[in-house]
């Protein structure tokens, strides 16, 4: 009895130094986040992004490390993805359930957002134009200074605009239900 309550010890113990041996990645530069578009605060959502935020740091933002005319993540990290729960428009195209890929190309008048079905790419670096599913474009705005990469919706009638802004720049794209 007492060589296997030994042997248990002995077993436990090399456990807790294997457990204690784990290494823990740090924190990430560019956090992860969620945003929804939903009817209320308890309902599921009808629009979910999930997305990694970027800070400014002094840098500047959009013609340099957001270049311009150029295909781009719409965040940092893995592209972007967009989950629709029902079949939607976005503008006047139409996109069935599911989930895709968010890249969007930064322009200085006006963005083109594109909705693509290739998922878990690391970046903008695989993406696939063959893949897309839907693009638009929609015009800049600007407001007040924002330190990190935001999305955020607001509920317009039959929809959400999903609002994305960086730095002084805003945009709105128009998702209808």
């Amino acid at each position: 009895m007492k060589k296997s309550l030994v042997l248990v010890i002995i077993m436990f113990l090399g456990t807790l130094s294997s457990v204690n041996a784990q290494k823990f990645a740090g924190l990430q530069k560019s956090p992860t986040d969620i945003s929804y578009a939903k009817k209320d605060r308890n309902a599921k959502p009808e629009i979910k992004v999930v997305y990694s935020r970027p800070q400014k740091k002094g840098r500047k933002i959009f013609g340099s490390l957001a270049a311009y005319d150029k295909v781009w993540r719409t965040g940092a990290d893995e592209a972007t993805e967009i989950r629709f729960s029902q079949d939607v428009k976005m503008g006047d195209k139409a996109i069935k359930t599911g989930t895709y890929s968010l890249f969007t190309i930064p322009g200085e008048k006006e963005w083109t957002i594109i909705i693509n079905s290739d998922l878990d790419s690391w970046g903008a670096y695989s993406y696939d134009k063959s893949k897309d599913v839907a693009r638009i474009k929609v015009p800049v705005a600007s407001g007040d200074e924002l330190e990190v990469f935001s999305i955020a919706f607001k509920k317009v009638d039959k929809g959400y605009h999903m609002v994305m802004g960086w730095d002084t720049t805003r945009v709105e794209v128009p998702f209808y239900l």
